[in-house]
């Protein structure tokens, strides 16, 4: 928690003195800062303070504008907190890109972040491609597969790079646990378990608040509740580690809570491409529940463990061997490159939800400028196509009483 406030205290205040210490502390000597905006974020929000910490973090990367909320005290408060320019902060994402793509190209934003409920993604994230800038995207990559594809038919229209953020895949041990697998330590992979519990939504006296209340409004979120939320993350933990796609699913969706609209509470058994086979679970309203994130990997020969409350450890157990338990550090020299990269600390300095989330601003910022990244922590927008495609196949079967059904991002 104190880290956390010191890292809210290095991202959120004035930027003459936030800026200066930030590239003294974190900056990569003679690397230029990629610039962006972000849309969405403002007061009240959760995840946009957080991507801030984490490109503030990131050392390779700047905020220069934003459209922060449609409420323009709210936009404009938030940058004046941020410090940055009164006119660079808009009260909607349209006078944003307008206004960016108008100034001079060495100074306007070259990459835009939007972090505001599913609905605003498709058009936000068009437009921004159609007006020359980058994306990254909040997950789920938009509100539906229709949305998404147009996203994605844009991207390939405009040639402009899309990344969506996944950050449980940006944890070092989970970029450990997936070059494990690729070097096939584990052997084929027979079977996956993973579990995303939450319990903040657990009563109904838990809707009031800004976070729950477009959550639970498909109009904002689309049309899956806690399978749209946190089963694609469970879902594209899945995919990324085992490096399989889940082909198709068996899923059983429900809202617990009597008047809610989309689901709060899911489980799926889904079948793997390499022949394996494993089980989903995504909710929201199992009390007492924090975020509790978990996957095992079962293989022939290996199997491994992580879990997103205890990140820096995992688990490798082999047959006719003794338990291991790997760590994370960047002196540990045994761990794969890509993966020291992605540790700020050496090993016994925990680092977790903030940190991930830098792995993703640095990767998605040089490859913005053109450098090679060997170990992407964003997901390319191939794997936010697959989410959404996963969860219209979890709706679709859930509706036709858990009939399987295929995870095709295209009909048919």
């Amino acid at each position: 928690m104190l880290i956390a406030a010191g890292l809210k205290r290095i991202a959120e205040p004035s930027p003459p003195v936030c800026r200066g210490f930030v590239k003294s502390v974190f900056g990569k000597d003679g690397m230029t800062s990629v610039r962006f905006a972000m849309v969405g974020g403002g007061g009240g929000a959760f995840i946009g303070p957080i991507h801030r910490m984490a490109a503030a973090l990131s050392g390779n990367c700047e905020l220069v504008a934003g459209a922060f909320s449609r409420d323009a005290h709210n936009s404009q408060a938030t940058g004046v907190q941020l410090g940055l320019d009164p006119h660079r902060c808009h009260a909607g994402w349209e006078t944003l890109l307008s206004d960016e793509a108008a100034r001079p190209e060495g100074q306007r934003a070259q990459f835009v972040a939007i972090v505001a409920p599913n609905a605003v993604h498709a058009p936000a994230a068009i437009a921004a491609m159609e007006a020359g800038f980058d994306v990254l995207l909040e997950k789920p990559l938009a509100d539906g597969l229709s949305a998404a594809r147009a996203i994605a038919q844009a991207a390939q229209r405009t040639g402009r790079l899309v990344g969506v953020t996944h950050p449980y895949i940006a944890y070092p041990m989970a970029l450990q646990a997936r070059a494990m697998v690729a070097k096939g330590e584990l052997g084929a992979v027979r079977r996956v378990a993973v579990s995303y519990i939450q319990g903040w939504l657990g009563a109904s006296e838990d809707e009031g608040g800004k976070q729950a209340a477009w959550r639970l409004d498909p109009a904002q979120a689309g049309p899956a509740g806690a399978f749209g939320d946190i089963g694609s993350h469970a879902f594209n933990l899945v995919e990324t580690l085992t490096g399989e796609t889940i082909v198709r699913l068996s899923a059983d969706l429900r809202a617990t809570l009597e008047g809610r609209r989309l689901d709060d509470d899911g489980a799926a058994l889904f079948a793997l491409s390499g022949g394996g086979k494993g089980t989903l679970i995504a909710s929201q309203v199992c009390a007492g529940e924090a975020n509790g994130l978990s996957i095992a990997i079962w293989g022939e020969k290996a199997s491994l463990h992580w879990a997103q409350q205890e990140p820096n450890a995992l688990r490798l157990l082999s047959r006719g061997k003794p338990e291991q338990v790997w760590r994370a550090g960047s002196d540990q020299a045994w761990l794969e490159e890509a993966v020291r990269t992605g540790c700020r600390t050496p090993g016994g300095h925990p680092e977790g939800f903030i940190e991930a989330f830098a792995n993703i601003y640095r990767d998605f910022s040089d490859t913005v400028a053109g450098r090679t990244v060997a170990m992407p922590a964003f997901a390319p927008i191939e794997a936010g196509l697959r989410c959404m495609a996963f969860v219209d196949a979890a709706i679709a079967s859930s509706s036709a009483d858990g009939r399987w059904h295929w995870v095709a991002v295209h009909n048919g």
